[in-house]
Protein backbone atom coordinates (compact mmCIF):
# COMPACT_ATOMS: atom_id res chain seq x y z
CA UNK A 1 0.00 0.00 0.00
CA UNK A 2 2.57 2.21 0.14
CA UNK A 3 2.18 3.55 3.97
CA UNK A 4 4.03 5.11 6.57
CA UNK A 5 4.69 4.83 10.32
CA UNK A 6 5.99 6.16 13.26
CA UNK A 7 9.57 5.07 13.88
CA UNK A 8 9.61 2.14 15.75
CA UNK A 9 10.20 2.06 19.36
CA UNK A 10 12.20 -0.11 21.73
CA UNK A 11 9.63 -3.14 23.38
CA UNK A 12 10.15 -3.48 26.91
CA UNK A 13 10.66 -7.13 28.48
CA UNK A 14 7.97 -8.60 30.46
CA UNK A 15 7.77 -7.43 33.92
CA UNK A 16 6.70 -10.06 35.56
CA UNK A 17 8.52 -13.97 35.94
CA UNK A 18 7.38 -16.74 33.40
CA UNK A 19 8.85 -19.86 34.96
CA UNK A 20 6.23 -22.25 35.45
CA UNK A 21 3.49 -20.13 33.77
CA UNK A 22 1.52 -22.21 31.56
CA UNK A 23 1.47 -20.86 27.55
CA UNK A 24 -1.57 -18.87 27.79
CA UNK A 25 -0.61 -17.38 30.58
CA UNK A 26 2.55 -15.94 29.07
CA UNK A 27 0.07 -15.01 25.96
CA UNK A 28 -2.02 -13.11 28.26
CA UNK A 29 1.45 -11.55 30.11
CA UNK A 30 2.51 -10.80 26.54
CA UNK A 31 -0.74 -8.95 26.00
CA UNK A 32 -0.40 -6.82 28.50
CA UNK A 33 3.25 -6.15 28.28
CA UNK A 34 1.95 -4.81 25.05
CA UNK A 35 -0.75 -2.57 26.09
CA UNK A 36 -3.40 -4.29 24.74
CA UNK A 37 -6.89 -3.19 26.69
CA UNK A 38 -9.47 -4.52 24.36
CA UNK A 39 -9.77 -7.93 22.75
CA UNK A 40 -12.89 -8.86 20.06
CA UNK A 41 -13.24 -12.26 18.98
CA UNK A 42 -15.35 -15.50 19.49
CA UNK A 43 -14.11 -18.55 21.64
CA UNK A 44 -13.76 -22.35 20.53
CA UNK A 45 -11.96 -25.54 21.63
CA UNK A 46 -8.29 -24.72 20.32
CA UNK A 47 -8.29 -21.55 22.29
CA UNK A 48 -9.99 -22.55 25.95
CA UNK A 49 -6.77 -22.04 27.62
CA UNK A 50 -6.49 -18.94 26.67
CA UNK A 51 -10.03 -17.66 27.22
CA UNK A 52 -9.82 -19.37 30.74
CA UNK A 53 -7.20 -16.89 31.65
CA UNK A 54 -9.23 -13.90 29.90
CA UNK A 55 -11.57 -14.46 32.65
CA UNK A 56 -9.43 -12.96 35.39
CA UNK A 57 -8.07 -10.59 33.08
CA UNK A 58 -7.80 -6.81 33.12
CA UNK A 59 -8.04 -6.79 29.48
CA UNK A 60 -12.23 -6.31 28.17
CA UNK A 61 -13.04 -9.31 25.68
CA UNK A 62 -15.94 -8.06 23.43
CA UNK A 63 -17.51 -11.52 22.27
CA UNK A 64 -18.75 -10.70 18.74
CA UNK A 65 -21.47 -12.39 16.55
CA UNK A 66 -19.05 -13.44 14.10
CA UNK A 67 -15.31 -13.90 13.44
CA UNK A 68 -15.44 -11.59 9.98
CA UNK A 69 -17.07 -9.13 12.68
CA UNK A 70 -14.72 -9.17 15.26
CA UNK A 71 -11.56 -8.78 13.03
CA UNK A 72 -13.54 -5.62 11.29
CA UNK A 73 -13.73 -4.43 15.07
CA UNK A 74 -10.61 -4.57 15.17
CA UNK A 75 -9.74 -3.02 11.82
CA UNK A 76 -12.05 -0.29 12.90
CA UNK A 77 -10.23 0.21 16.35
CA UNK A 78 -6.93 0.35 15.13
CA UNK A 79 -7.54 2.95 11.92
CA UNK A 80 -9.56 5.48 14.43
CA UNK A 81 -6.89 5.36 17.39
CA UNK A 82 -3.40 4.51 15.87
CA UNK A 83 -3.16 1.28 17.85
CA UNK A 84 -2.87 -2.24 17.34
CA UNK A 85 -5.86 -4.22 17.04
CA UNK A 86 -6.27 -7.64 18.35
CA UNK A 87 -8.73 -10.47 17.89
CA UNK A 88 -9.13 -13.68 18.41
CA UNK A 89 -10.66 -17.19 17.02
CA UNK A 90 -10.42 -20.87 17.30
CA UNK A 91 -8.97 -22.92 15.06
CA UNK A 92 -10.76 -24.07 11.32
CA UNK A 93 -13.62 -22.27 10.28
CA UNK A 94 -13.24 -19.49 13.55
CA UNK A 95 -9.70 -18.61 11.63
CA UNK A 96 -11.00 -18.96 7.83
CA UNK A 97 -14.11 -16.68 9.02
CA UNK A 98 -11.16 -13.74 9.52
CA UNK A 99 -9.64 -14.20 5.97
CA UNK A 100 -12.06 -11.46 4.17
CA UNK A 101 -11.05 -8.88 7.70
CA UNK A 102 -7.52 -9.95 7.38
CA UNK A 103 -7.46 -9.29 3.55
CA UNK A 104 -8.92 -5.93 3.94
CA UNK A 105 -6.32 -4.34 6.54
CA UNK A 106 -3.25 -5.98 4.48
CA UNK A 107 -4.66 -3.89 1.41
CA UNK A 108 -4.88 -0.61 3.32
CA UNK A 109 -1.69 -1.24 5.79
CA UNK A 110 -3.80 -1.69 9.31
CA UNK A 111 -1.41 -2.93 12.12
CA UNK A 112 -3.65 -6.02 13.51
CA UNK A 113 -2.54 -9.04 15.38
CA UNK A 114 -4.99 -12.34 14.89
CA UNK A 115 -4.73 -14.82 17.53
CA UNK A 116 -5.64 -17.94 15.87
CA UNK A 117 -6.11 -21.48 18.08
CA UNK A 118 -4.29 -24.83 15.98
CA UNK A 119 -5.06 -28.12 16.92
CA UNK A 120 -2.34 -30.37 19.02
CA UNK A 121 0.64 -30.05 17.57
CA UNK A 122 1.16 -33.96 16.89
CA UNK A 123 -2.41 -33.59 15.05
CA UNK A 124 -1.35 -30.72 12.45
CA UNK A 125 -1.21 -32.56 9.34
CA UNK A 126 -3.73 -35.12 10.10
CA UNK A 127 -6.98 -33.97 9.18
CA UNK A 128 -8.08 -33.42 12.66
CA UNK A 129 -11.50 -31.80 13.31
CA UNK A 130 -11.42 -28.10 13.29
CA UNK A 131 -7.83 -28.26 11.52
CA UNK A 132 -6.90 -25.50 8.51
CA UNK A 133 -3.36 -24.52 7.43
CA UNK A 134 -4.08 -20.89 8.95
CA UNK A 135 -0.93 -20.10 7.90
CA UNK A 136 -0.80 -21.40 4.29
CA UNK A 137 -4.05 -19.58 4.07
CA UNK A 138 -3.61 -16.07 5.34
CA UNK A 139 0.12 -16.13 3.99
CA UNK A 140 -1.03 -13.51 0.91
CA UNK A 141 -2.91 -11.59 2.69
CA UNK A 142 -1.22 -10.45 5.97
CA UNK A 143 1.90 -8.48 6.59
CA UNK A 144 3.55 -11.83 8.26
CA UNK A 145 2.54 -15.00 10.26
CA UNK A 146 3.39 -17.59 12.72
CA UNK A 147 2.76 -21.28 13.80
CA UNK A 148 3.78 -21.33 17.52
CA UNK A 149 4.03 -25.34 18.09
CA UNK A 150 6.47 -25.13 21.89
CA UNK A 151 5.01 -23.10 24.81
CA UNK A 152 8.70 -21.25 24.45
CA UNK A 153 7.95 -19.84 21.82
CA UNK A 154 5.32 -18.20 22.47
CA UNK A 155 6.28 -15.16 24.29
CA UNK A 156 9.32 -13.90 21.74
CA UNK A 157 6.54 -14.68 18.75
CA UNK A 158 3.60 -12.22 20.53
CA UNK A 159 6.27 -9.96 21.00
CA UNK A 160 7.55 -10.45 17.54
CA UNK A 161 3.50 -10.17 16.11
CA UNK A 162 3.35 -6.37 17.47
CA UNK A 163 6.55 -5.08 16.23
CA UNK A 164 6.06 -6.43 12.98
CA UNK A 165 2.30 -5.33 13.11
CA UNK A 166 3.05 -1.92 13.93
CA UNK A 167 6.61 -0.45 12.46
CA UNK A 168 7.45 0.34 8.58
CA UNK A 169 4.70 -0.35 6.41
CA UNK A 170 1.94 -1.66 9.10
CA UNK A 171 -0.17 -4.54 8.40
CA UNK A 172 -1.85 -8.08 9.93
CA UNK A 173 0.10 -10.54 11.42
CA UNK A 174 -1.19 -14.03 12.20
CA UNK A 175 -0.07 -16.22 15.77
CA UNK A 176 -1.48 -19.33 14.88
CA UNK A 177 -1.14 -21.42 18.27
CA UNK A 178 -0.88 -24.99 18.59
CA UNK A 179 -3.37 -25.63 21.88
CA UNK A 180 -1.01 -28.04 23.45
CA UNK A 181 1.57 -25.13 23.71
CA UNK A 182 -0.81 -22.71 25.38
CA UNK A 183 -1.44 -25.76 28.43
CA UNK A 184 1.99 -26.22 28.73
CA UNK A 185 4.29 -25.26 31.56
CA UNK A 186 7.23 -23.06 31.10
CA UNK A 187 10.62 -24.58 32.62
CA UNK A 188 12.76 -21.56 32.92
CA UNK A 189 12.45 -17.94 31.39
CA UNK A 190 11.79 -17.40 27.96
CA UNK A 191 14.18 -15.25 25.90
CA UNK A 192 11.47 -12.49 24.87
CA UNK A 193 13.56 -10.53 22.62
CA UNK A 194 12.14 -10.04 18.92
CA UNK A 195 14.43 -11.53 16.80
CA UNK A 196 14.15 -10.76 13.23
CA UNK A 197 17.36 -9.82 11.56
CA UNK A 198 16.08 -9.57 7.88
CA UNK A 199 13.45 -6.89 9.27
CA UNK A 200 14.63 -3.56 9.30
CA UNK A 201 12.43 -0.78 8.13
CA UNK A 202 14.07 2.27 6.69
CA UNK A 203 12.33 5.36 8.75
CA UNK A 204 14.93 7.86 7.86
CA UNK A 205 14.55 9.46 4.51
CA UNK A 206 17.78 10.05 2.41
CA UNK A 207 18.75 14.15 2.61
CA UNK A 208 20.20 13.88 -0.84
CA UNK A 209 17.10 12.95 -1.98
CA UNK A 210 14.84 15.49 0.24
CA UNK A 211 17.16 18.31 -1.06
CA UNK A 212 16.60 17.19 -4.69
CA UNK A 213 12.30 16.30 -4.27
CA UNK A 214 12.47 20.34 -2.91
CA UNK A 215 14.65 21.87 -5.80
CA UNK A 216 12.08 20.04 -8.12
CA UNK A 217 9.08 21.24 -6.17
CA UNK A 218 11.02 25.15 -5.94
CA UNK A 219 11.14 24.87 -9.64
CA UNK A 220 7.63 23.39 -10.62
CA UNK A 221 5.11 26.36 -11.38
CA UNK A 222 2.31 23.63 -11.12
CA UNK A 223 2.61 21.23 -8.46
CA UNK A 224 0.32 18.97 -6.89
CA UNK A 225 0.54 16.94 -3.82
CA UNK A 226 -0.96 13.26 -3.94
CA UNK A 227 -1.58 12.21 -0.47
CA UNK A 228 -2.23 8.63 0.56
CA UNK A 229 -3.30 6.94 3.85
CA UNK A 230 0.33 6.96 4.77
CA UNK A 231 0.31 10.11 5.92
CA UNK A 232 -2.22 9.35 8.45
CA UNK A 233 -0.69 6.40 9.58
CA UNK A 234 2.39 8.23 10.06
CA UNK A 235 0.77 11.20 11.58
CA UNK A 236 2.81 13.26 9.39
CA UNK A 237 -0.93 16.03 8.71
CA UNK A 238 0.66 19.04 10.15
CA UNK A 239 3.66 18.33 8.49
CA UNK A 240 1.88 17.85 5.24
CA UNK A 241 0.10 21.35 5.92
CA UNK A 242 2.94 23.35 6.69
CA UNK A 243 4.36 22.09 3.74
CA UNK A 244 1.63 22.71 1.08
CA UNK A 245 0.93 26.31 2.96
CA UNK A 246 4.74 26.89 2.54
CA UNK A 247 5.05 26.54 -0.69
CA UNK A 248 1.35 27.38 -1.83
CA UNK A 249 0.54 23.89 -3.41
CA UNK A 250 -2.61 22.31 -3.67
CA UNK A 251 -3.46 18.82 -2.23
CA UNK A 252 -5.38 16.10 -3.69
CA UNK A 253 -6.33 12.77 -1.09
CA UNK A 254 -6.91 9.20 -1.44
CA UNK A 255 -10.08 7.57 -0.04
CA UNK A 256 -7.99 6.70 3.02
CA UNK A 257 -6.36 10.11 3.39
CA UNK A 258 -9.25 11.70 3.48
CA UNK A 259 -9.11 14.75 6.28
CA UNK A 260 -5.21 15.27 6.38
CA UNK A 261 -6.07 18.61 5.37
CA UNK A 262 -9.36 20.25 6.17
CA UNK A 263 -11.60 20.77 3.37
CA UNK A 264 -11.84 24.26 4.16
CA UNK A 265 -8.48 24.58 2.99
CA UNK A 266 -7.93 27.03 -0.44
CA UNK A 267 -5.07 24.16 -0.71
CA UNK A 268 -7.80 21.34 -0.81
CA UNK A 269 -8.71 19.30 -3.65
CA UNK A 270 -10.54 16.77 -2.29
CA UNK A 271 -10.33 13.15 -3.70
CA UNK A 272 -8.91 12.22 -6.71
CA UNK A 273 -9.63 9.60 -8.92
CA UNK A 274 -11.96 7.22 -10.49
CA UNK A 275 -14.87 9.25 -8.38
CA UNK A 276 -12.55 11.93 -7.45
CA UNK A 277 -13.58 15.75 -7.95
CA UNK A 278 -13.18 17.36 -11.02
CA UNK A 279 -10.68 19.48 -9.94
CA UNK A 280 -8.40 17.14 -8.43
CA UNK A 281 -8.19 15.07 -11.37
CA UNK A 282 -7.48 18.25 -13.87
CA UNK A 283 -4.92 19.52 -11.51
CA UNK A 284 -3.29 16.01 -11.40
CA UNK A 285 -3.49 16.10 -15.21
CA UNK A 286 -2.38 19.55 -15.94
CA UNK A 287 0.23 19.22 -12.95
CA UNK A 288 4.43 19.98 -13.78
CA UNK A 289 5.08 18.39 -10.43
CA UNK A 290 3.56 15.17 -8.57
CA UNK A 291 4.45 14.89 -5.31
CA UNK A 292 3.08 11.03 -3.79
CA UNK A 293 3.03 11.27 -0.34
CA UNK A 294 2.38 7.81 1.40
CA UNK A 295 0.08 6.28 -1.55
CA UNK A 296 0.33 3.32 -4.04
CA UNK A 297 -0.92 4.98 -7.37
CA UNK A 298 -3.68 2.47 -7.45
CA UNK A 299 -5.72 2.08 -10.50
CA UNK A 300 -8.74 3.42 -9.11
CA UNK A 301 -6.17 6.71 -8.81
CA UNK A 302 -4.95 6.37 -11.83
CA UNK A 303 -6.96 6.01 -13.95
CA UNK A 304 -5.28 5.11 -17.69
CA UNK A 305 -1.49 4.64 -16.43
CA UNK A 306 -0.08 5.57 -19.85
CA UNK A 307 -1.76 9.33 -19.42
CA UNK A 308 -1.72 9.75 -16.16
CA UNK A 309 0.40 13.26 -15.23
CA UNK A 310 2.15 13.47 -18.13
CA UNK A 311 3.54 16.97 -17.79
CA UNK A 312 4.54 15.55 -14.56
CA UNK A 313 8.09 15.42 -12.55
CA UNK A 314 7.11 12.73 -10.28
CA UNK A 315 8.14 12.30 -6.91
CA UNK A 316 7.43 9.51 -4.51
CA UNK A 317 8.05 9.58 -0.60
CA UNK A 318 7.09 6.38 0.83
CA UNK A 319 8.13 3.57 3.69
CA UNK A 320 7.93 1.07 1.47
CA UNK A 321 10.38 0.50 -1.00
CA UNK A 322 8.67 -1.48 -2.91
CA UNK A 323 5.99 0.83 -4.08
CA UNK A 324 8.55 2.71 -5.38
CA UNK A 325 8.05 2.93 -9.29
CA UNK A 326 5.55 -0.69 -9.10
CA UNK A 327 2.92 1.01 -11.55
CA UNK A 328 4.37 4.82 -12.06
CA UNK A 329 7.91 4.73 -12.91
CA UNK A 330 8.87 7.96 -10.71
CA UNK A 331 11.77 11.00 -11.01
CA UNK A 332 12.72 11.21 -7.43
CA UNK A 333 12.21 8.52 -4.71
CA UNK A 334 12.48 9.15 -1.23
CA UNK A 335 12.15 5.91 0.82
CA UNK A 336 11.42 6.65 4.63
CA UNK A 337 8.20 8.06 7.18
CA UNK A 338 6.60 10.41 5.85
CA UNK A 339 6.74 12.79 9.37
CA UNK A 340 10.33 12.63 8.88
CA UNK A 341 10.79 13.04 5.68
CA UNK A 342 8.32 15.66 5.67
CA UNK A 343 9.75 17.96 8.59
CA UNK A 344 12.95 17.97 6.96
CA UNK A 345 12.25 18.60 3.81
CA UNK A 346 10.18 22.08 4.82
CA UNK A 347 13.31 23.79 5.38
CA UNK A 348 14.34 23.20 2.16
CA UNK A 349 11.01 24.56 0.84
CA UNK A 350 10.56 28.70 -0.44
CA UNK A 351 7.43 30.06 -0.32
CA UNK A 352 6.22 30.95 -3.58
CA UNK A 353 3.57 33.14 -5.57
CA UNK A 354 1.87 30.73 -7.35
CA UNK A 355 -1.57 32.30 -7.54
CA UNK A 356 -2.00 31.88 -11.24
CA UNK A 357 -1.88 27.95 -10.52
CA UNK A 358 -4.08 28.43 -7.42
CA UNK A 359 -6.56 30.70 -9.65
CA UNK A 360 -7.08 28.10 -12.62
CA UNK A 361 -7.83 25.43 -9.78
CA UNK A 362 -10.25 27.73 -8.23
CA UNK A 363 -11.76 28.26 -11.18
CA UNK A 364 -12.26 24.13 -11.41
CA UNK A 365 -13.36 24.06 -8.21
CA UNK A 366 -16.07 26.68 -8.79
CA UNK A 367 -16.87 24.92 -12.33
CA UNK A 368 -17.55 21.30 -11.27
CA UNK A 369 -18.37 20.71 -7.68
CA UNK A 370 -19.72 17.56 -6.43
CA UNK A 371 -23.79 18.81 -6.42
CA UNK A 372 -27.45 17.31 -6.36
CA UNK A 373 -30.57 17.83 -7.46
CA UNK A 374 -33.22 17.66 -4.64
CA UNK A 375 -36.43 16.83 -6.78
CA UNK A 376 -38.13 13.54 -5.96
CA UNK A 377 -37.31 11.14 -3.10
CA UNK A 378 -34.18 12.00 -0.74
CA UNK A 379 -30.81 12.50 -2.59
CA UNK A 380 -28.15 9.69 -0.72
CA UNK A 381 -25.74 12.64 -1.19
CA UNK A 382 -28.49 14.87 0.61
CA UNK A 383 -28.50 12.63 3.71
CA UNK A 384 -24.65 12.54 3.83
CA UNK A 385 -24.32 16.40 3.46
CA UNK A 386 -27.10 16.88 6.26
CA UNK A 387 -25.24 14.59 7.93
CA UNK A 388 -22.09 16.53 7.81
CA UNK A 389 -24.21 19.56 8.81
CA UNK A 390 -25.90 18.21 11.73
CA UNK A 391 -22.25 16.71 13.45
CA UNK A 392 -20.29 20.19 12.62
CA UNK A 393 -18.21 17.84 10.27
CA UNK A 394 -16.59 16.21 13.78
CA UNK A 395 -18.29 12.59 14.03
CA UNK A 396 -15.89 9.41 12.90
CA UNK A 397 -17.22 8.32 9.70
CA UNK A 398 -17.19 4.38 8.88
CA UNK A 399 -18.90 3.00 5.33
CA UNK A 400 -19.32 -0.02 3.54
CA UNK A 401 -18.77 -0.53 0.16
CA UNK A 402 -20.61 0.99 -2.94
CA UNK A 403 -22.35 4.28 -4.36
CA UNK A 404 -22.49 5.32 -0.17
CA UNK A 405 -19.30 4.79 -0.11
CA UNK A 406 -18.03 7.37 -2.61
CA UNK A 407 -20.92 10.39 -1.93
CA UNK A 408 -19.61 10.26 1.84
CA UNK A 409 -16.16 10.64 0.59
CA UNK A 410 -17.93 13.71 -1.69
CA UNK A 411 -20.46 15.27 0.66
CA UNK A 412 -19.79 14.79 4.53
CA UNK A 413 -16.61 17.27 4.77
CA UNK A 414 -13.40 16.11 6.42
CA UNK A 415 -11.79 17.74 8.29
CA UNK A 416 -9.08 15.90 10.27
CA UNK A 417 -7.14 12.74 10.06
CA UNK A 418 -8.20 8.82 11.29
CA UNK A 419 -11.91 10.64 10.90
CA UNK A 420 -13.14 8.04 7.98
CA UNK A 421 -13.22 4.75 8.97
CA UNK A 422 -13.37 2.44 5.15
CA UNK A 423 -11.74 -0.15 3.18
CA UNK A 424 -10.06 1.08 0.26
CA UNK A 425 -7.86 -1.41 -1.73
CA UNK A 426 -10.15 -4.51 -1.03
CA UNK A 427 -13.58 -2.66 -1.62
CA UNK A 428 -15.19 -4.61 1.76
CA UNK A 429 -18.73 -4.92 0.99
CA UNK A 430 -20.19 -5.23 4.92
CA UNK A 431 -17.03 -3.51 6.42
CA UNK A 432 -19.20 -0.60 7.94
CA UNK A 433 -20.84 -1.83 11.03
CA UNK A 434 -18.16 -3.60 12.56
CA UNK A 435 -15.89 -1.31 12.15
CA UNK A 436 -17.74 1.52 13.61
CA UNK A 437 -17.97 -0.79 16.76
CA UNK A 438 -14.51 -1.07 16.93
CA UNK A 439 -14.27 2.47 16.41
CA UNK A 440 -16.61 3.59 19.16
CA UNK A 441 -14.76 1.31 21.28
CA UNK A 442 -11.09 3.14 20.53
CA UNK A 443 -12.74 6.29 20.92
CA UNK A 444 -15.76 6.24 23.49
CA UNK A 445 -16.05 9.69 23.76
CA UNK A 446 -16.78 10.63 20.37
CA UNK A 447 -19.96 10.40 17.73
CA UNK A 448 -19.27 7.34 15.53
CA UNK A 449 -21.79 6.82 12.66
CA UNK A 450 -21.82 4.41 9.95
CA UNK A 451 -23.00 5.51 6.74
CA UNK A 452 -23.92 2.34 4.66
CA UNK A 453 -26.02 1.03 1.88
CA UNK A 454 -28.42 -2.04 2.53
CA UNK A 455 -26.31 -3.98 0.33
CA UNK A 456 -23.22 -3.70 2.86
CA UNK A 457 -25.44 -3.56 5.95
CA UNK A 458 -26.95 -6.69 5.26
CA UNK A 459 -23.85 -8.56 5.11
CA UNK A 460 -22.91 -7.98 8.47
CA UNK A 461 -25.68 -6.22 10.75
CA UNK A 462 -25.90 -8.72 13.01
CA UNK A 463 -22.94 -6.88 14.65
CA UNK A 464 -25.35 -4.50 15.87
CA UNK A 465 -26.70 -7.24 18.79
CA UNK A 466 -22.54 -6.38 19.68
CA UNK A 467 -23.31 -2.79 19.88
CA UNK A 468 -26.30 -3.20 22.01
CA UNK A 469 -24.89 -5.98 24.14
CA UNK A 470 -22.20 -3.45 25.58
CA UNK A 471 -24.15 -0.39 24.97
CA UNK A 472 -21.96 1.06 22.71
CA UNK A 473 -23.49 4.53 20.99
CA UNK A 474 -22.91 3.71 17.39
CA UNK A 475 -25.73 5.19 14.84
CA UNK A 476 -25.96 3.12 11.67
CA UNK A 477 -27.65 5.05 8.48
CA UNK A 478 -28.73 3.04 5.66
CA UNK A 479 -28.96 4.48 2.61
CA UNK A 480 -31.67 2.14 0.78
CA UNK A 481 -31.71 2.20 -2.83
CA UNK A 482 -33.54 -1.08 -3.54
CA UNK A 483 -30.58 -1.85 -5.65
CA UNK A 484 -26.93 -3.19 -5.24
CA UNK A 485 -26.61 0.39 -6.47
CA UNK A 486 -22.50 0.81 -7.48
CA UNK A 487 -23.09 -3.09 -10.16
CA UNK A 488 -26.48 -1.14 -11.05
CA UNK A 489 -24.80 1.90 -12.35
CA UNK A 490 -21.95 -0.24 -14.39
CA UNK A 491 -25.18 -2.09 -15.73
CA UNK A 492 -26.82 0.94 -16.64
CA UNK A 493 -24.08 3.00 -18.12
CA UNK A 494 -21.58 -0.21 -19.79
CA UNK A 495 -24.31 -2.89 -20.01
CA UNK A 496 -27.27 -1.14 -22.00
CA UNK A 497 -29.22 -0.79 -18.63
CA UNK A 498 -29.24 -4.58 -18.24
CA UNK A 499 -29.91 -4.88 -14.69
CA UNK A 500 -28.89 -8.39 -13.99
CA UNK A 501 -28.85 -9.85 -10.45
CA UNK A 502 -29.38 -6.46 -8.60
CA UNK A 503 -32.66 -5.86 -7.37
CA UNK A 504 -32.35 -5.66 -3.54
CA UNK A 505 -35.60 -5.56 -1.71
CA UNK A 506 -34.70 -5.14 2.11
CA UNK A 507 -36.44 -6.11 5.04
CA UNK A 508 -37.46 -3.27 7.84
CA UNK A 509 -34.44 -2.71 9.34
CA UNK A 510 -35.68 -0.39 11.90
CA UNK A 511 -37.50 -3.53 12.98
CA UNK A 512 -35.19 -5.71 12.76
CA UNK A 513 -32.94 -3.02 14.96
CA UNK A 514 -35.52 -2.97 18.02
CA UNK A 515 -35.12 -6.93 18.13
CA UNK A 516 -31.44 -6.55 18.26
CA UNK A 517 -32.13 -4.51 20.90
CA UNK A 518 -31.15 -1.00 19.48
CA UNK A 519 -33.61 1.79 18.93
CA UNK A 520 -34.52 1.67 14.79
CA UNK A 521 -36.29 4.62 13.39
CA UNK A 522 -37.18 5.06 9.25
CA UNK A 523 -37.96 7.66 6.79
CA UNK A 524 -39.03 8.37 3.26
CA UNK A 525 -39.72 12.00 3.10
CA UNK A 526 -37.03 14.96 2.92
CA UNK A 527 -38.90 16.84 5.21
CA UNK A 528 -38.24 13.87 7.56
CA UNK A 529 -34.76 14.15 7.35
CA UNK A 530 -33.27 16.63 9.22
CA UNK A 531 -35.27 16.03 12.56
CA UNK A 532 -34.60 12.17 12.14
CA UNK A 533 -31.33 12.83 12.12
CA UNK A 534 -30.95 15.10 15.46
CA UNK A 535 -33.40 12.25 17.22
CA UNK A 536 -31.22 9.78 16.11
CA UNK A 537 -28.02 11.56 17.43
CA UNK A 538 -29.44 12.40 21.18
CA UNK A 539 -30.51 8.47 21.04
CA UNK A 540 -27.84 7.13 24.14
CA UNK A 541 -27.32 3.92 22.66
CA UNK A 542 -26.96 2.31 19.12
CA UNK A 543 -29.77 3.16 16.30
CA UNK A 544 -30.22 2.09 13.32
CA UNK A 545 -32.02 5.12 10.80
CA UNK A 546 -32.96 3.61 7.39
CA UNK A 547 -33.53 5.75 4.91
CA UNK A 548 -35.47 5.13 1.76
CA UNK A 549 -33.29 7.02 -0.90
CA UNK A 550 -33.96 7.93 -4.48
CA UNK A 551 -33.41 4.00 -6.25
CA UNK A 552 -31.08 5.24 -9.79
CA UNK A 553 -28.96 7.63 -8.27
CA UNK A 554 -25.47 7.31 -10.00
CA UNK A 555 -22.05 8.49 -8.38
CA UNK A 556 -20.49 11.49 -10.18
CA UNK A 557 -17.53 11.91 -11.41
CA UNK A 558 -16.96 8.79 -13.50
CA UNK A 559 -13.96 7.77 -15.27
CA UNK A 560 -14.80 4.22 -16.77
CA UNK A 561 -12.05 1.48 -17.23
CA UNK A 562 -9.32 2.55 -19.81
CA UNK A 563 -9.91 6.38 -19.53
CA UNK A 564 -7.78 8.97 -18.18
CA UNK A 565 -8.06 10.91 -15.33
CA UNK A 566 -9.24 14.08 -17.50
CA UNK A 567 -11.66 12.18 -19.39
CA UNK A 568 -14.44 11.31 -16.51
CA UNK A 569 -17.96 11.65 -17.40
CA UNK A 570 -19.14 14.40 -15.49
CA UNK A 571 -22.85 13.52 -15.52
CA UNK A 572 -24.73 15.90 -13.78
CA UNK A 573 -21.80 18.09 -12.63
CA UNK A 574 -21.37 19.28 -16.46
Amino acid sequence: MGKTTKTPGKHKASTGKCTGMSGADVLHQMLLDEGVEILFGFPGGTVLPIFDVLYRSPIKFILTRHEQGACHMADGYARSTGRVGVVIATSGPGATNLVTALATANMDSVPLVALTGQVRSTLIGNDAFQEADVTGITRPITKHNFLVKRVEDIGRTVKEAFYIARTGRPGPVVVDIAVDSTVARLQGEPDLTPNLPGYKPTTTGNLRQIKSAASAINAAQRPVLYVGGGVVISGASAELRKLAEKGSIPVATTLLALGTLDERSPLALQMLGMHGSAAANYAVQDCDCLVAVGARFDDRVTGNLAEFAPRAKIIHIDIDPSSISKNVVVDIPVVGDAKDILARMLEHIKSNDRSDWLGKIAQWKKRHPFKYETDGKIKPQEVVARLGALTDHNAIIATGVGQHQMWTAQFYGWRRPRQIITSGGLGTMGFGCPAAIGAQFGNPGATVIDIDGDGSFCMTMVEVITAARYQQPVKFVVLDNEYLGMVRQWQEMFYGRRYSAVSHPCPEFAKIAEGYGACGMKITERSELDDAIRAMLKQPGPVVLHVAVEPEENVYPMVATGKALHEMDLGKLA
